[in-house]
């Protein structure tokens, strides 16, 4: 099977300048500030609820950890964490995992915070920076940012196979962007939308160049420390900040040709995760960290509103399924795109998955209500050719539902 990456993986501070609209500065924490006080009234109804629907999910998916934590106009409504990190061993709430696609929104931001500050804009060519690349002097930021430059995506066979016969081997940029030009042109730029993780890493080569910092440098400055995301770090190996969450996972069944019902779980954690995007941007995070980049993002509060728009617009009607394109489809309700964001109806969302981890940061900007949830699995998630769904977005939908019921998310 291919690697599973759901449409659905930190140095110096510099000044930057000012945008002329409101700003976190570097070592504010706004969101925390709201999440220290639980708000969760004596008579509140929804924790008990939120605790039934996950035990009720874990057995029926045979879970192995979930930590959750909700808020509703900044206050927690509850933070939990339920099963095992290992045999033995109970998952935490401040235990950490790898955050994704999480990080998409992170580059996202960045790039949109460059262009409040008038550094690039969205209709600049990717040519400017790297003229080498295929169809460069079409392709802008915007199509990068909104997958719709029609890059073919490295995710495929060729990257399956090496990565599932050795998942703690390494990829290089270079690398990945060999794997996905190897594969011609999927549409003409800016005239469909593919899900491709080329798009990011090219982009996160972009705004390198932009900042001359290194990705992880950027982002830390003007993303990740104005949110206040102190757990949140790429740390340029598979390495995990202690406390972990442990990963485990069956999709190598396949690849090793063991049979169905042969019992066969192996532990994932420590996996290597260079192919899952750029460098810089391959992070560990934690559950309260999710919780802020929720809030943080989801109301926009490093962006201007014009650049805030443009981030959450989730593009509805656009896009048309294409032969030969598996991840082309038509943006909707239940799953439309924006600047690196995932929207589903009135939410904000990332929802990445991958080698024994999922995970879902939602906020809905009407209730303000917030949704950070991570699960793992044990051998009965996976089914027999060891693909799994993303348990974690399924959690989400219970959840909205609970906590949010004149807005829940929309579900398939």
């Amino acid at each position: 099977m291919r690697p599973s990456f759901v449409i659905l993986a930190f140095a110096c501070v510099l000044a930057t300048p000012s945008l002329g609209f409101a700003q976190p500065a570097m070592n504010a924490d706004p969101v925390t500030a709201d999440l220290l006080a639980d708000g969760g009234a004596r008579n509140d109804p929804r924790p008990a609820q939120v605790d039934a629907a996950i035990r009720t999910a874990m057995r029926a998916h045979d879970l192995g950890a979930v930590i959750v934590q909700v808020t509703d106009h900044g206050r927690i409504v509850t933070t939990r964490a339920y099963g095992e990190s290992m045999t033995g061993v109970p998952a935490t709430t401040d235990m950490h995992f790898r955050n994704g696609a999480v990080a998409i929104q992170y580059m996202s931001t960045l790039l949109l915070r460059l262009v409040d500050q008038r550094r690039v804009r969205v209709d600049d060519k990717v040519a400017q920076w790297l003229p080498d690349l295929p169809h460069a002097n079409e392709i802008t930021l915007e199509m990068l940012a909104r997958m719709t430059s029609g890059y073919p995506d490295y995710v495929g066979d060729a990257l399956a196979d090496r990565q599932q016969a050795d998942p703690f081997g390494a990829f290089t940029q270079q690398e990945l962007l060999d794997l996905a030009f190897a594969q011609p042109q999927l549409f003409p730029p800016g005239t469909n939308w593919s899900y491709a993780h080329t798009n990011y890493v090219v982009l996160g080569m972009i705004l390198e160049r932009v900042t001359r910092q290194p990705l992880d440098v950027a982002l830390r400055q003007q993303v990740l420390g104005p949110l206040g995301l102190r757990d949140t770090v790429d740390p340029g190996t598979p390495e995990i900040t202690r406390p972990v969450l442990h990963a485990f996972s069956a999709e190598r069944r396949p690849a090793l040709g063991i049979p169905a019902g042969t019992p066969f779980l192996e532990e994932s954690t420590y996996w290597n995760p260079s192919w899952t995007l750029a460098q810089g941007a391959i992070e560990t995070t934690n559950i309260a960290d999710m919780t802020r980049t929720a809030i943080g993002l989801g109301e926009g509060r490093l962006l201007s509103p014009g650049s805030y728009a443009q981030q959450i617009d989730p593009h509805i009607g656009f896009g048309h399924e294409q032969p030969g394109c598996r991840n082309c489809h038509r943006l909707n309700a239940h799953y439309g795109y924006g600047f690196g964001t995932v929207r589903n109806g009135g939410w904000i969302l990332q929802n990445p998955a991958f080698a024994g981890y999922a995970a879902v940061e939602a906020y809905n900007p009407a209730t303000k209500v917030s949704i950070a949830v991570v699960t793992t699995f044990r051998e009965g998630s996976y089914e027999a050719n060891g693909d799994i769904p993303n348990y974690a977005t399924t959690l989400y939908e219970a959840i909205g539902a609970i906590v949010s019921p004149d807005s829940p998310p929309i579900t398939p």
